[in-house]
């Protein structure tokens, strides 16, 4: 038995006067101005607080949005781009970030220097760390969403694909895709500008 368009359930408009005094209502609700303080405070922990030690080499190019970790261990060159939800967590001991000059990363890429180890006992949040630097060369390119672990290094003009998960040493102008990222073609170009 087939059901017409007209039997289908369909969403609720509001009509304006209660969406005005649901509005009301939450200007005057305790749990509202709460949570605006707790986004505050996170966004004070994780970008406004570690931007301030992160070392950059030329101008700051760097989404408001985006997440830092030990910034005394993140190294930002000239003209790099930082996009939107990016994370670099750097490591809480000495696993350092790295980026050469003239990096670009699309909005939420993830950069980590450190993982947890997980044979060490339960439960895993206290368990030691494995550090290893991540070093990013010149005008590289990590799209969206791209995972750089810890001991990632890659050359100069190398571009990440979206959704990649990179882990290892990769050559100069190398084009990575995949999870795990592996070397799917080789950029070509006439050179990089300085």
């Amino acid at each position: 038995m087939a059901i017409s368009s007209a039997e289908l359930p369909r969403k609720k408009s509001l009509p304006r006067s209660r969406r005005f005094f649901r509005l009301i209502g939450s200007l005057f609700d305790p749990r509202a101005w709460a949570h605006v303080a707790k986004i505050v405070n996170y966004y004070n922990y994780s970008h406004v607080v570690p931007l301030r030690s992160v070392t950059f080499d030329g101008e700051r190019n760097v989404s408001p949005d985006a997440v830092f970790q030990n910034g005394e261990r993140i190294r930002i060159g000239e003209n790099a781009r930082i996009g939107s939800r990016c994370h670099f967590w750097a490591g809480p001991a000495h696993g350092r970030i790295v980026i050469g000059k003239h990096a670009l990363f699309g909005p939420e890429v993830l950069i980590t220097a450190a993982s947890y180890r997980y044979n060490d006992g339960s439960p895993v949040t206290e368990q030691a760390m494995d550090e290893a630097d991540v070093i990013v060369g010149d005008d590289v390119w990590v799209a969206t969403r791209a995972v750089l672990l810890p001991g990632t290094v890659l050359g100069d003009g190398t571009i990440v694909g979206a959704g990649a998960m990179v882990r290892g040493e990769f050559p100069a102008m190398s084009i990575l895709a995949g999870s795990p990222a592996r070397i799917v073609g080789e950029r070509r170009t006439s050179g990089l500008k300085n």
